[in-house]
């Protein structure tokens, strides 16, 4: 099972596939790809590190792949 996310490890990431942001929103910062503008809700900063079930969710949003998550960290 993978491990919980840190929300500047999210970010990080989301920056090296080409994502830019996070941009302030309403309730949320959202990050936004700059070819297709799909935006992507943020969680709020002040509540630790993400659990992997909502990455995932954000991930399917923003239509990553896992193998392109991992890419993304090395």
């Amino acid at each position: 099972m993978p491990r919980p996310v840190s929300r500047r490890e999210l970010v990080r990431r989301l920056r090296a596939l080409g994502w830019e942001g996070p941009f302030p929103g309403g309730k949320h910062e959202a990050m936004r790809q700059s070819f297709t503008g799909i935006k992507v809700p943020l969680p709020n900063p002040h509540r630790g590190d993400l659990d992997w079930s909502l990455v995932k969710r954000i991930l399917g949003q923003a239509g990553i792949s896992r193998e392109e998550w991992d890419q993304a960290g090395e």
